[in-house]
């Protein structure tokens, strides 16, 4: 049975992730560098700013997305 206390639960833990996630965003940054010096390996941030690049960066940037689409859609196909 669901008590008020499972539903004020659930909202504040809601609420927790979302100010952790948030903080995290804001910091992301300093947070990666910090987990990285820990030995945390993670992903590259992207931090293209796509509205400085030119047309012919663009492009290339488009094509590198179309190839990644047309590899998971294959990878999809070929699993069913």
């Amino acid at each position: 049975m669901i008590t008020s206390q499972h539903i004020t639960g659930f909202v504040v833990g809601v609420g927790v992730a979302g100010l952790g996630f948030y903080l995290y965003k804001k910091n992301q940054l300093q947070v990666d560098e910090f987990l990285r010096r820990q030995g945390i390996q993670l992903q590259a941030v992207s931090t293209k700013d796509y509205a400085a690049m030119s047309v012919q960066e663009l492009v290339a940037e488009k094509e590198k997305l179309e190839d990644l689409i047309a590899e998971r859609e294959i990878s999809i196909k070929s699993a069913s």
